[in-house]
């Protein structure tokens, strides 16, 4: 069997599972009696052995069917949830991800055994137990207990009614009634597939009235090593024996002809019925008024048996949750797609260019047309962003774990709180904002939390607070990572970036604070004193800026020295069709991302006032300096000196400045088109479109500008 068309299926449920068994575990951690979080984890345990073995992974395989072992025990109480066991768990979860990413690389799990885990946990499980196994009792109990499971469990099968009634209408018509039990392999993995291909293979032969345990269960895997099922058929049991033991894994199948007489839900019910029609004929009153009396008996008697199942139907299917709504699909298919949404609204663009030069002789169809087709182009656009939308949860899920260890490593005592995990982001936007938060979070905990003895004397709780908080903010998502730590301490950045010679000792006189702590984001700057395998090396804040600026968005930080610091990173919900401001600067068009925008100004030229000789203006009692876009592209403006300025006023984080441009042209919804890795230099242009008349317009970056 050829795996490797499965693989991607196999990476995504492993890492879900690996995922969930994180969550698990630290639940475990905080609530060791927990029963349904212990029953979670053996399942997850489970289905990634399943998995493992199914794909050929054998150490993986071993590694999952040992932590299964332990759970097994801990479920039936013989072992008690302790710190080492968590500790160890822990440890097979990063030998379970070691394995992941080295068959997500080379379609290989590695030749890493983890013999030192797979002991360990082998101590666990015999150390708890007594560290003795149960003494063996004589051969003939021993021979017994591996005796297979099976035997004429058909007899034991409860029948309703309705089943009772199909057995003896399809005996009057010729048709033999078998009972068949078949006994799966005790090593094998995937029993409720073997179990299906069972069914299925009798299906052919025989009609299956009932199973034992239900279809559902064996469905479910909720069967030990055997299931019954009873069976309706023409042909030889013979056939349908060897047709049961066809399917690979199955050990052995038993059956036999059956006599409803020696079933005992038959018997009982033959037997009710004939106490029932006695008791009737027992009464002493007249045959009419016993008749009458009997029949709302037997209706209500009648009545609840037919309830009854349905009640129990109802409240299975509200109980069931609906499965298979969920597609995954490639992101690659996603990008076609998206792409081809992209095509259509440039040829919407292109139409309403043309109605609108023809606008003196259309008629009135032709603009409705065009109407029609901007809201079907908006609305495929919306929906295909929809689908591209991932909440952040699948990011965030991992730093509660990795909070732990820290808190462990560095001998603090750490929390994280997380809110609005639900948040979602585009999937490009979400795969890549993980490391950054993964260093602002780190940075939180080496740098931002003090040590214990530091926190009494300030008088705060002995546990330090990790706030990871994500919000929608209009077309922006906001992720927030806040503490209640130490804060920065401006005097060590500024003493440490006049030591590297980032600025001189001048410059840092006149610096502000603001502008000390954005030191922090220059390339391999720390203030750790020492370096750790935590932190130290100069490797993050700047990872952390440039990441979060490849993705269009801004990082800010706000901090006060004792009190704790808050990390800011906004981040746009899509990259890939914006509503924009077309502006016209000399002979050409630019776009400018209306989610920048604060407000247009037409401005008077003898407000212009100069400041240490740059251009501003005094705008409802803020100094807000102007960028001449004229000057910044290299073009020649069209409006005289003397003509009013238009002024498009662009904001990032708290700062803000003035675009003068020299005409509006209006609102436009425009698509990305990345300018490629060709031209890196030119930081504030984002990109291009292509406009309604086949022109192209530069996009302008306003938070590069400012």
């Amino acid at each position: 069997m050829d795996v490797n068309q499965y693989l991607e299926i196999f990476l995504d449920e492993t890492k879900e599972h690996l995922q969930n068994l994180n969550t698990q575990i630290l639940e475990l951690e905080s609530d060791p009696e927990g029963e349904d979080t212990v029953n979670e984890i053996f399942r997850a345990a489970h289905s990634l052995k399943g998995m493992a073995g199914t794909m050929g992974y054998k150490r993986m395989q071993n590694l999952t069917h040992d932590m299964e072992n332990v759970f097994s025990e801990v479920r039936n109480g013989n072992i008690k949830v302790q710190p080492k066991l968590i500790d160890v768990l822990f440890q097979c979860l990063d030998a379970l991800e070691e394995y992941t990413d080295n068959i997500q690389n080379n379609a290989d799990e590695g030749t890493n055994d983890n013999e030192a885990l797979i002991k360990q946990l082998n101590d666990i499980l015999n150390g708890e137990n007594g560290g003795t196994p149960e003494p063996a009792g004589d051969a003939s109990a021993a021979a017994a207990a591996s005796e297979p499971v099976g035997g004429d469990k058909w007899n034991d099968i409860a029948l309703d009614e309705s089943q009772i009634s199909v057995i003896k209408e399809a005996q009057n018509q010729g048709k033999k009634v078998y009972g068949l039990n078949v006994v799966v392999q005790e090593n094998c993995i995937l029993k409720a597939a073997r179990a299906f291909l069972v069914f299925k293979a009798v299906e052919e032969m025989a009609e299956i009235i009932v199973s034992m345990p239900s279809a559902q269960d064996v469905e479910d895997e909720k069967f030990d090593r055997d299931f019954t099922l009873m069976l309706l058929s023409d042909a030889e049991l013979d056939k349908i024996i060897e047709a049961a033991e066809s399917v690979s894994e199955i050990e052995k199948a038993t059956g036999a002809l059956i006599m409803l007489e020696n079933n005992p839900s038959y018997k009982k019910a033959e037997e009710e019925k004939t106490e029932a029609e006695a008791a009737v004929e027992e009464k002493s009153v007249p045959a009419e008024s016993a008749a009458a009396s009997s029949e709302p008996q037997a209706e209500a008697a009648v009545a609840p048996a037919q309830a009854a199942p349905a009640k129990q139907d109802t409240k299975k299917a509200a109980s069931k949750p609906v499965v298979n709504r969920t597609v995954r699909v490639d992101i690659e298919k996603l990008d076609s797609l998206m792409n081809l949404v992209s095509e259509l609204i440039i040829a919407k663009n292109s139409l309403v260019s043309v109605s609108s030069q023809e606008q003196t002789n259309t008629n009135s169809a032709f603009n409705e047309q065009i109407e029609y087709l901007e809201q079907v182009t908006t609305n495929l656009h919306e929906s295909v962003m929809k689908v591209r939308m991932v909440p952040i949860e699948s990011v965030v899920n991992k730093f509660p774990r990795m909070i732990r260890d820290l808190s462990k490593k560095l001998d603090k005592k750490l929390e994280l709180y997380m809110s609005g995990e639900e948040t979602e982001l585009d999937r490009t936007v979400v795969d890549e904002i993980g490391d950054p938060l993964m260093h602002l979070l780190r940075n939180s905990a080496d740098h931002g939390i003090e040590s214990a003895e530091v926190r009494a004397q300030r008088g705060k709780p002995s546990v330090g607070s990790i706030f990871l908080d994500a919000y929608q903010d209009g077309n922006n998502v906001v992720i927030e990572v806040r503490d209640d730590g130490n804060g920065i301490d401006t005097e060590a950045v500024k003493e440490k970036a006049i030591e590297r010679g980032s600025i001189t000792p001048e410059q840092a006189a006149n610096m502000t604070d603001k502008e000390i702590v954005n030191l922090l984001f220059l390339p391999s700057f720390s203030t750790a004193k020492k370096v750790t395998d935590v932190s130290g090396r100069g490797v993050g804040l700047d990872v952390v800026k440039s990441k979060i600026e490849s993705l269009s968005g801004e990082v800010e930080v706000k901090t006060k020295l004792g009190e704790g610091s808050t990390w800011t990173i906004r981040l746009p919900l899509t990259l890939a069709i914006i509503q924009a401001l077309m502006v016209v600067v000399g002979d050409e068009k630019y776009a400018i991302s209306l989610g920048s925008i604060q407000t247009l100004e037409d401005i008077v030229p003898s407000d212009v006032k100069l400041v240490q000789n740059k251009e501003v203006i005094h705008l409802r009692g803020q100094v807000i300096p102007l960028i001449r876009l004229n000057e910044v592209l290299d073009i020649e403006s069209k409006r005289a000196a003397d003509e009013n300025l238009v002024v498009v006023i662009v904001k990032k984080g708290d700062k803000m400045a003035g675009l003068v441009i020299d005409e509006l042209i209006g609102q436009q919804e425009i698509v990305i088109k990345s300018l490629g890795k060709y031209i890196k230099q030119c930081k504030f242009i984002s990109g291009a479109t292509i406009l309604g008349d086949g022109e192209i317009a530069l996009i302008l970056d306003a938070n590069a500008l400012i």
